[in-house]
């Protein structure tokens, strides 16, 4: 039969009721679809406080005396050292900590009109702007010489350290990093720091004060109970120890497990090794301060140096680096996420290794945001080890594993830190 064959059969009656059905069905369509939407905005979900340019970016320090050294090379030198600078920003490092720029040897103490001319003084000035071109931030350590905690017989800021701080500002200085024993860390200095920088400073190119904890616990100001947030913005905390020999597994274990542990101030952190530690175990606290919460601040490293020709062991050690430095940069759980330190027991073939007191733990911890966690396990041991996975009751149910692998089969060599990255399974698609 044709169309208008069957049209008529049916009748007018059955034309009523095809219109009927084609509404009905496109109402139903838009229902589900706004139901759904609401749902997905109505759902409960992590809000994200805007990060500042410091939350944000690792921070690789470096003596001065490493790359004024170039200058005595002529041009060519010069021109090496400056295109480390764009290199070093696409490994994912956002601000430099330069030490020892206010050493005898390096800069005058006095910045006088006299002093422009003065060799390494133009150096810094040029770093500045080409560092500024490579989109990298520059700080100034000035632990060692506190150079700007003199103050007049008022205890004001003197004026010789007032235009020191309005001559870096200018040129672009982002910010100093001064120790907790100095004189400049006490409430009225840093109060006056703010009003100086409150003249250079905006929403997007914000100075900052970077505060070297050298004691366990940092010194408050002024005897209150916590340190004031708005005249500090970073403390750098070092995870080992100060030690003259290289620590022993065992020690790094118990360092690190005593900072996991014992975190948790008002004051953003930033994560830097401070004392010795083998090769192996240095590769360990490099996965270590790329996921914990805070800044990491690497210290120079011969091997992350921009060269024609790389090793093996460079290339390696570069994309770990880079591995994890992108990481940080685009993974809301490694940015913001909550911390849980997971303190949990080896499966029952590995437990004899760990009964030993010589045998160090492993350590681990979870950064969770939303339905995303990380799952971070480092091995300081000897021996390898595998896990049981009803150690961790903090880890989802179930979850599509990023790696290849479960927590049934998983199993850590010496030295080996492992970084995975999980969701629940009910809230991904």
């Amino acid at each position: 039969m044709t169309r208008e064959e069957l049209e008529a059969a049916a009748g007018p009656a059955w034309r009523k009721v095809r219109c009927y059905l084609v509404l009905l069905f496109w109402l139903a369509w838009v229902t589900i679809l706004a139901t759904s939407i609401a749902i997905i905005i109505k759902s409960p979900r992590p809000v994200a406080t805007p990060l500042k340019w410091w939350q944000e970016s690792v921070f690789y320090q470096l003596q001065a005396d490493q790359w004024t050294e170039a200058q005595t090379e002529g041009s060519e030198g010069m021109c090496a050292m400056h295109e480390q600078l764009p290199y070093l920003r696409s490994l994912g490092i956002g601000a430099l900590i330069l030490k020892g720029v206010f050493d005898v040897e390096v800069f005058p103490l006095n910045l006088t009109a006299a002093d422009k001319n003065f060799a390494p003084l133009a150096w810094m000035q040029h770093l500045l702007s080409e560092s500024c071109k490579a989109g990298l931030k520059i700080v100034l350590d000035l632990c060692k010489r506190d150079l700007l905690a003199l103050q007049d017989v008022t205890g004001n800021l003197s004026a010789t350290t007032q235009r020191a701080l309005h001559f870096w500002l200018e040129k672009g200085v982002a910010g100093f990093v001064i120790c907790d024993t100095h004189a400049a860390y006490s409430e009225k200095t840093l109060l006056e720091w703010r009003r100086v920088f409150g003249e250079f400073s905006s929403p997007e190119e914000e100075r900052i004060v970077v505060v070297k904890q050298t004691a366990d616990v940092l010194r408050p100001l002024n005897g209150s109970s916590q340190v004031n947030v708005t005249l500090v913005d970073v403390v750098m905390r070092s995870i080992l120890p100060r030690s003259h020999h290289p620590l022993f597994a065992q020690e790094v274990a118990d360092a690190v497990e005593r900072h996991l542990q014992t975190r948790g101030d008002n004051i953003w952190p930033s994560w830097t090794v401070g004392g010795n530690a083998s090769q192996e175990l240095k590769k360990l606290l490099l996965v270590l301060m790329m996921t914990l919460p805070g800044s990491p601040a690497i210290q120079y490293d011969k091997d992350m140096e921009k060269t024609k020709e790389k090793g093996k062991m460079n290339r390696a050690a570069l994309q770990l680096f880079s591995s994890l430095s992108f990481s940080k940069a685009r993974e809301e759980a490694l940015q913001y996420g909550s911390f849980t330190f997971l303190p949990f027991n080896t499966s029952s073939s590995s437990n004899s290794s760990l009964s030993s007191p010589l045998s160090p733990p492993i350590l681990a911890f979870l950064r969770s945001w939303g339905c995303v966690h990380f799952l971070v396990l480092l091995n300081f041991g000897f021996q390898p080890q595998s896990l049981d996975p009803a150690w961790a009751s903090s880890l989802p149910d179930a979850g599509l594993f990023v790696a290849s692998t479960s927590l049934y089969s998983l199993r850590l060599q010496p030295h080996e830190a492992i970084v995975i990255k999980l969701f629940e399974a009910q809230n991904y698609s």
